[in-house]
């Protein structure tokens, strides 16, 4: 396995890692969090760029490298839903929209058609990102306010605003778009994708019925 993957494999290795410490309530683990992240991030840009300087690109690394990404990103929003600091539904949407699109890639790789990137990828994944170190700022900050009551009077009021809230409904409103755009780009594959869909539930149902 070439360097560049295993640093792709350490990616995914280590948001189980991140999860676990982000739901411990303690400030030092919330620090230690941020940290994991960071590295994680870290190896994201490190990867790509090992791969290039060594002339390693490969097939699977193109393919893992995103899913890396993915699974990442999309653990830690399903963990701060667990902890009750983004809507469910806002969750639902960008996994979809990773599903949607993850398997569209798949379907062109095998049918050896080139991809055609949304413009607005480069946009959902800086919001994400951004989103994802304000709140994990934003719980330190909040824990430490908390083990010092008295100087807390600013945080409430910052809260009142619900700036978390509102950051993620603008996150959550560019990775739609951007799936939306991604999609009509690759209507063909689109369909493609589809109609191989529709016609392996067909022979599954006729399997079925003739069993």
């Amino acid at each position: 396995m070439t360097f560049p993957n295993q640093l792709t494999i350490l990616r995914i290795l280590l948001t189980p890692v991140f999860v676990a410490t982000l739901f411990v309530e303690s400030l030092n683990y919330r620090i230690l969090a941020f940290g994991i992240f960071f590295v994680a991030s870290l190896t994201d840009w490190y990867d790509g760029y090992f791969a290039r300087k060594l002339g390693s690109v490969s097939a699977w690394g193109k393919f893992l490298d995103p899913l890396a990404d993915k699974v990442l990103v999309l653990s830690t929003f399903i963990a701060f839903w667990v902890i009750g600091q983004v809507e469910l539904w806002m969750v639902i949407i960008i996994a979809a929209r990773d599903v949607v699109i993850t398997a569209l890639r798949i379907y062109a790789v095998r049918s050896q058609k080139p991809v055609v990137t949304s413009s607005f990828a480069k946009w959902k994944t800086a919001s994400q990102m951004a989103s994802i170190y304000f709140i994990l700022l934003y719980l330190i900050v909040k824990h430490k306010m908390m083990l010092a009551a008295e100087s807390s009077n600013w945080f409430q009021r910052l809260e009142s605003f619900h700036v978390v809230d509102k950051l993620m409904y603008f996150v959550t409103i560019i990775t739609a778009t951007s799936g939306v755009h991604y999609l009509m780009e690759n209507r063909q594959h689109f369909k493609g994708m589809l109609s191989s869909m529709w016609r392996f539930l067909l022979s599954v149902i006729t399997l079925f019925l003739s069993i």
